[in-house]
């Protein structure tokens, strides 16, 4: 009997900026209508088939809070929106956003989605609104897993009206999201109760732990690279995310978990005393780092078996008592059967893929018999949500076809990880430092600009050793930044290796933890860290320079067209920020005028409503000043003039200093005049921000500042 391991690995980043309580995006969200909890409610129809799941605590903390309806994203928000109330910029938001899904499986088989698809290059002047509307519910419809467009009447009710729908189909549609989504854990917690599945964990923001161990360990693959500025070593943020996911797998499942999947199958001998003391009993990782930690290569003929399965197909003990470590239990996978389900099997026939790879299994469990005259296991890992929406009607025929061949087998037994590595039948004193990814760190570590991240991380990590005086309140805030930026998600998209559409808000979130860790400790934050990291495809921002010489009447209106005609421009981006209350309307930046003339340099703010009406939000418009550094301008309607000007002392906080001349004025626009005696520079650069108290909601531009030459007078 051939022993078959199973993990899917569910998975997402942190999303949430704590500053602001805003999700920038809406992947925990959507995956939780379709992958978490139809994956695990599908095994009730498989009671003999035992599998495992790991479940990273930054999805599980964001899955909860969206359930209880505790986080909210734009892409939420909007959707929800009466689509006769949708500004022009929401509708440009939705038609920009609202087809992320894979086309052939899931906008093509439905024709009103389709439709709108194809329209949306003639821009919001082709959509009506009730086109709006209809986009709004199959941006949702087209998520909702199998199971409830099978079976749940209200879901099969919308599928089959398909157009023309009302704003009572978006409020069912909404019930359904919650419903599904406060049903993910408890589902978990029922399989697991019944025994038929193990629910493992990871480090809780997902970082890559040899690294945080010491990331001169990337030098064992790659000697001559290129290194952050100072060596980032703190294997205690390493025992704090493990500790802290332990700590919240108890809470939600009401036991410890016994495995770990290390992120990214990231694995060192650092690591292994870390894992060992959070009381994690197995861990697994990919095949290539077995063959590096034996010291050959794990060779395959050429019909894609292992040419030494008695190598691949059994756990392994890794770490010695002479170390210290006592020694983990650890299951490698096999990468091409993993990779088969991931990246193959999608444009196969489900019961054709099935059958292939329980082919497969079986012929690997004899090899290895025929090899050791024992009984092997298998041990598959892989991504447990992304590759469904390839698959047709999001892979559940393929999960049947292959859960119902593993029941009725008679040479496999499906078992969890922590069956499949009770008990080591090898052993490895040592462990290669590598990832699943060819055994190495270089997609985390590799680049310049992963390594540019990396020497900002390591910044704030100084800082925050350094700064002894602030509240135990401040320092928790800020180490929990520290944490969420320690992710591999940030990292997996610098550089040249992985690249999407996304970069730049993983781009901007990144940063924006790592300005938060000063900002909570009441730091100057890095100039860096308001620009973008990306370099290999740069962000486009589209910043238009002065042209000439400006005179603006500084009372709060375009009162002349001619008054700001030679000044520099810049369109906001389409940022999220603050946006988390789309729903009451909230302002948010739109754009940002800037010029200047031989006694003055001028900045003009529009916003999405009244500048003047900022302040009676409790709002404010501040500029500050990268270059001179230090300075910054902060506009509240009650101070003289209109703003202060508010300067860095050298322990680091913010104080006001008189500035003659400094004036702001809100009206349609808000107006500031900086005197240029005050800034005595020739060259200037800035961001414009929108802050509730102390709390940033928005920066622009958001990847690099606004750069103005002044020249001689």
């Amino acid at each position: 009997m051939t022993r078959v391991a199973i993990l899917w690995h569910m998975h997402q980043p942190f999303y949430q900026d704590l500053a602001t309580g805003e999700h920038i995006l809406p992947w925990v969200r959507l995956h939780g209508l379709k992958d978490y909890w139809g994956m695990v409610a599908l095994l009730r129809e498989f009671p003999g088939v035992r599998v495992t799941f790991n479940l990273v605590p930054s999805l599980l903390v964001q899955l909860e809070a969206f359930a209880q309806e505790q986080a909210r994203d734009r892409h939420l928000d909007v959707g929800l929106v009466e689509a006769d109330r949708l500004s022009e910029d929401d509708r440009a938001f939705c038609l920009d956003q609202f087809f992320h899904a894979h086309r052939p499986s899931m906008i093509a088989p439905y024709p009103r989605y389709a439709d709108l698809l194809a329209r949306r290059p003639a821009g919001t002047r082709a959509f009506s609104v009730e086109d709006m509307r209809d986009l709004q519910v199959w941006h949702k419809l087209a998520w909702v897993d199998q199971e409830y467009r099978d079976a749940d009447p209200r879901v099969r009710a919308l599928l089959e009206k398909g157009r023309s729908y009302s704003e009572d189909d978006k409020r069912t549609l909404r019930q359904v999201e919650l419903e599904i989504l406060r049903s993910v854990v408890p589902e978990y917690r029922d399989a697991q109760q019944r025994g038929q599945i193990e629910i493992a964990t990871s480090p809780f923001y997902h970082p890559i732990l040899p690294l945080l161990c010491d990331t001169d360990v990337y030098l064992r693959t790659h000697p001559d690279t290129k290194r952050p500025r100072l060596p980032f070593r703190h294997p205690d943020d390493a025992r704090a995310q493990l500790q802290r996911a332990s700590a919240l797998h108890r809470e939600l499942f009401g036991v410890a978990p016994s495995g770990l999947w290390p992120s990214e199958g990231s694995v060192s001998d650092a690591i292994l005393p870390l894992v060992q003391e959070a009381g994690f009993a197995w861990m697994a990782t990919d095949e290539e780092i077995l063959g590096r930690s034996l010291g050959r290569a794990l060779t395959r003929d050429e019909r894609g078996r292992v040419r030494e399965p008695e190598l691949l197909y059994k756990s392994y003990r890794v770490g010695s008592i002479d170390s210290g470590t006592g020694g983990v239990s650890c299951g490698f996978r096999d990468h091409s059967l993993s990779d088969l389900i991931g990246f193959t099997y999608s444009s196969w026939p489900a019961d054709a893929a099935a059958e292939d790879f329980v082919g497969r299994v079986v012929d690997a469990g004899r090899q290895y018999r025929e090899r050791t005259g024992e009984e092997g296991t298998v041990f598959v890992v892989l991504d447990g949500e992304n590759a469904w929406e390839y698959y047709q009607d999001q892979g559940r025929p393929f999960l049947r076809a292959l859960y119902g061949r593993l029941s009725s087998h008679p040479e496999l037994q499906s078992v969890t990880m922590k069956e499949a590595c009770a008990q080591p039948r090898g052993s490895l004193t040592s462990i290669f430092p590598g990832s699943w990814i060819n055994g190495d760190f270089y997609i985390w570590i590799g680049h310049e600009d992963d390594q540019r991240a990396w020497s900002q991380l390591g910044d704030a990590r100084r800082a925050f050793e350094g700064a002894s005086t602030v509240s135990e309140t401040a320092r928790a805030r800020a180490y929990e930044e520290l944490l969420i930026a320690e992710g591999s998600d940030w990292f997996w998209w610098y550089g040249d290796d992985h690249s999407s559409e996304h970069d730049p808000q993983f781009d901007d979130l990144f940063r924006r933890h790592v300005r938060n860790v000063y900002g909570s400790l009441a730091l100057p934050v890095p100039e860096e860290l308001f620009r973008s990291n990306i370099t290999t495809r740069q962000v486009a921002v589209s910043i238009e320079g002065p042209t000439s010489a400006i005179h603006p009447t500084l009372d709060g209106e375009v009162s002349s067209y001619f008054e700001w005609l030679g000044a520099g421009s810049f369109e906001a981006e389409a940022t999220s920020g603050a946006m988390h209350q789309v729903a009451d309307r909230a302002p948010t930046i739109a754009r940002v005028a800037f010029g200047w003339n031989e006694d003055a340099v001028y900045v003009r703010v529009d916003a999405s409503c009244p500048a003047v009406e900022l302040v009676g939000r409790g709002l404010s418009v501040s500029v500050t000043f990268l270059s001179p550094v230090g300075y910054r301008i902060v506009t509240d309607g009650h101070s003289p003039g209109g703003a202060t000007l508010m300067a860095r002392t050298a322990s680091g906080l913010w104080e006001a200093r008189p500035c003659p001349g400094l004036r702001a004025v809100a009206g349609s626009v808000l107006e500031i005049e900086v005197p240029r005696a005050s800034l005595a520079a020739e060259v200037v650069s800035f961001v414009v921000a929108l802050t509730r108290g102390e709390t940033e909601l928005e920066h622009h531009p958001r990847h690099r500042p606004i750069e103005l030459f002044l020249g001689g007078r």
